[in-house]
């Protein structure tokens, strides 16, 4: 991940970085730039509201899903969100499968992600708690993550096996 890094420096006489030694601040700053911290995501503390939408099911229940494409916008997620109406979420979706893992750093709100197969099966559900570091993993490789209010799934009776519907989902060769 690259972020941005800004400092200020105090102009003096003597130089900040020669060939045979840097100043600590300088070397902190370029310590910190190097090790891709997540200021980025930190650094716009609102939720995201205006990404693009659009309609998935779930047997009988239509969903309302923002989509999270780009890798900033896949990092912010659904942090500082307050609420979130009963049949709306958000879904993550990724170039190629891999093995997604998520968790719930500035989440406010308790999630259920369900890890997507590329035709939309459901491979495992996760449920999530908020402000929590904890990881939570797809069971193989999928292309996208569907965040929904906790419980949704579960009230709905939706479990991994379940096939979701949408544009987004490619049919397999049979």
């Amino acid at each position: 991940m690259i972020t941005s890094f800004s400092a200020t420096f105090r102009s003096s006489s003597k130089p900040v970085c020669s060939l045979t030694g840097c100043s600590t601040a300088f070397l902190i700053a370029c310590s910190l730039l190097l090790a891709g911290t997540s200021a980025s995501a930190q650094s716009n503390p609102g939720p995201q509201m205006g990404l693009a939408r659009t309609q998935l099911t779930a047997g009988m229940h239509r969903l309302d899903v923002q989509l999270a494409q780009t890798p900033e916008q896949r990092q912010i997620g659904l942090m500082w969100r307050k609420d979130m109406p009963v049949h709306e979420g958000m879904l993550f979706v990724f170039e190629q499968a891999t093995t997604q893992c998520f968790w719930m750093r500035n989440t406010l709100i308790p999630l259920t992600a369900a890890f997507v197969e590329e035709d939309g099966t459901i491979v495992n559900l996760a449920d999530m708690q908020p402000q929590s570091d904890d990881s939570h993993c797809s069971s193989k490789p999928v292309r996208f993550v569907l965040e929904m209010n906790q419980g949704w799934f579960a009230k709905r009776q939706v479990k991994p096996g379940a096939k979701l519907g949408g544009t987004l989902f490619s049919k397999r060769p049979s």
